[in-house]
């Protein structure tokens, strides 16, 4: 059999390339011939150069899988770079921790974050994987004066149902959040009003100036919905690279490509997540093959998916952060010199080589991690100090006053209560290796598993001495948020509710740090709020976490954000 192939005006006659003899490749797509994750001209060239013999044959070459390397080949790669053929990017199984479990609608509580996740929203800024603030479904912004940025929006955006991206979709989506019903509503006060100038340009007020404004909008609560979607809690219609396709509240969801996206072809034909809360059984179904992709890999299971030829462990440092909420006003705590003492009793690197077995997490020095651009460089945090823990103890009157190796406090053994949950693998070993690292100081410990609301209850309630808990401490990419959440005493969040702390100066540094429009000032602000509450120690931070992601090797093109916002993107695709 020959084929004529035309280069120019020349005229050639080949002999056609058989699939016998193609060496295998241990992941790739067909038509992506020189491995590079992208289907372009340069593919065409090197399965034109195969079928004349001048380079050796794959099977990534026979586009239309018959086996034979010919010019059909050839036309099929052209009609995926023409946007003719959809990119046979396969269909992903992906295992998570969490879903939703009532509703779809970003608006509504933390759930913005799985849509996020999924692929389906999108928000008008985002940030990349080196956490980098970039236009999304806008196209950049002007700040007017201190209080008014005027927004430009991306035109030809098309929502999942065909209704066009505009203007008035982005302020019915940042007014759903505004409203007074939405239990998040005041975390966005700063915003006076939201409206549209044009079908591409938006107008925002703020009440006050607020340097966070346009961080706040990368947040998945202000994901922009269609107006035209009828039901958003079971109808999710966004802008994302991926359309919701079905559902089960608690236990998963599925998505199909968006054929429109603006930003060009989507990869993956489809995925669907899956949400199981046991780590052991995530693990053995990504080792069986009935998962492709496995977020939050046990630590004792790494060894296990990276001696499996198929699988591998892609891990990196992430914004999530485990700390210890204290109870300022609970005696003995309501004194600094115990605070200290307790942080200096942690040895952070036994947590993170035993708890977390060396692959877990990173020692903190901080509430930041030094991936984050606002984290304070020159913060030394508590390096583990027995005789420190001791001595700042005794200055404080608590002592071993009979030699029985236990620290008295007010004619009693000094005795802490630390409430944890279990959701989250790292909680319960990292909590037991805190309790004997305590314990070995002489501190009377126990400690209680509870379900996560269980502990907030009782740290709204006072009822409590110690909660170990975890958090992004950057959900909207910006410092402010978690330091004013945490510590400004006048801002009326729950989580200072839950310390108690109160100190002035860091309520007028945090005050000038959200009005304050220069990087380098407002990193100044920040960097001093930062060693303050770690030398006063409201609240204990013990390590960053490192995500890991265990997947198959035949998965291309996943990249982990740390702000644990992103997952599914146009540029995944499932290999051969």
């Amino acid at each position: 059999m020959k084929n004529i192939i035309r280069f120019g005006t020349v005229v050639m006659i080949v002999s056609v390339m058989f699939l016998a003899f193609i060496p295998s490749v241990s992941a790739g797509i067909f038509g992506d011939v020189n491995e590079d994750t992208y289907v372009d001209i340069q593919d065409i060239t090197r399965v034109e150069r195969m079928i004349l013999g001048y380079d050796p044959v794959t099977m990534l070459a026979d586009m239309n899988e018959d086996t034979n390397i010919n010019m059909q080949d050839v036309t099929a790669i052209e009609l995926i770079i023409l946007e003719l053929k959809p990119f046979p990017g396969g269909n992903l199984n992906v295992l998570m921790m969490f879903g939703p479990t009532s509703t779809l609608d970003p608006a509504n509580g933390w759930n913005g974050w799985y849509m996020r996740t999924a692929g389906i929203y999108e928000t008008l800024f985002k940030y990349n994987e080196k956490m980098e603030l970039t236009p999304e479904l806008a196209t950049g912004y002007t700040q007017v004066n201190s209080t008014v940025y005027t927004i430009n929006l991306r035109e030809g955006v098309l929502f999942h149902d065909g209704t066009p991206f505009n203007a008035d979709a982005v302020v019915s989506s940042i007014e759903r959040v505004l409203n007074i019903s939405n239990s998040r509503s005041s975390e966005y006060d700063h915003i006076a009003s939201v409206v549209a100038i044009d079908d591409h340009t938006v107008r925002i007020t703020t009440n006050e100036p607020y340097a966070p404004a346009i961080a706040s909008l990368t947040d998945p609560l202000v994901s922009i919905v269609s107006p035209d979607a009828n039901n958003p809690d079971t109808n999710p219609v966004g802008t994302g690279p991926f359309m919701y396709a079905d559902h089960e509240f608690g236990a998963s969801l599925s998505v199909v490509r968006n054929p429109n996206y603006w930003d060009g072809i989507v990869k993956l034909e489809s995925a669907k997540i899956t949400y199981i809360s046991d780590g052991g059984t995530r693990a053995l179904m990504l080792e069986s093959g009935d998962a492709d992709m496995s977020r939050g890999i046990p630590y004792p299971e790494v060894s296990t998916v990276q001696g499996d030829p198929d699988l591998d462990v892609v891990s990196k440092e992430t914004l999530r952060m485990y700390f210890i909420f204290v109870n300022t006003e609970k005696a003995p705590l309501n004194d600094v010199r115990v605070r200290q003492a307790i942080n200096y009793a942690i040895n952070r690197d036994v947590i993170v080589d035993t708890a977390l077995e060396g692959v877990g997490g990173v020692p903190a020095k901080g509430v930041f991690p030094s991936i984050f651009p606002w984290a304070n460089d020159e913060l030394t945090g508590y390096s583990y100090n027995r005789d420190t823990a001791l001595s700042l103890l005794a200055d404080a009157g608590i002592t071993d006053s009979n030699g029985d190796g236990m620290l008295e406090y007010g004619g009693e053994d000094f005795k802490l209560n630390i409430k944890t949950y279990t959701s989250r693998p790292a909680m319960q070993p990292g909590t037991e290796v805190i309790e004997t690292q305590l314990e070995d100081i002489g501190i009377d410990v126990t400690v209680e598993l509870l379900e996560a609301p269980a502990v907030k209850e009782a740290m709204t309630n006072g009822d409590y001495d110690l909660a170990f808990y975890s958090y992004g401490v950057a959900p909207s990419g910006d410092p402010d948020n978690f330091l004013t959440h945490h510590f400004d005493s006048t801002a009326g969040y729950k989580e200072n509710g839950w310390t108690r702390y109160s100190n002035t100066a860091v309520d007028t540094l945090l005050a000038s740090a959200r009005q304050e429009t220069n990087s380098y000032n407002r990193k100044d602000y920040y960097d001093q709020v930062q060693e303050i509450i770690v030398e006063e120690s409201p609240e204990m931070f013990i390590f960053h976490e490192m995500e890991l992601v265990g997947y198959n090797t035949k998965v291309i093109g996943y990249e982990i954000y740390p702000n644990e916002i992103s997952f599914l993107t146009k540029d995944m695709y499932v290999g051969q």
